[in-house]
């Protein structure tokens, strides 16, 4: 299995862990929200090379 399947193997579960606790709204706010800030904290190089890598995997 490869890094990136075991990422989301793990994102899932915890998707579903986050759904069964917590109500609707407050585990798509949480799934949501995480992703976002952790982007939000990077640097503007950092994130202008997050976005290079990404648009060249989709021209694969």
């Amino acid at each position: 299995m490869s890094n990136r399947a075991k990422v989301a193997a793990g994102g899932v579960a915890v998707g579903v862990i986050l759904l069964w606790l917590l109500p609707f709204w407050a585990a798509l706010l949480v799934m949501v929200g995480v992703p976002v800030g952790a982007y939000l904290l990077l640097d503007p190089s950092q994130r202008k090379r997050l976005r290079r890598v990404s648009r060249k995997e989709i021209g694969r």
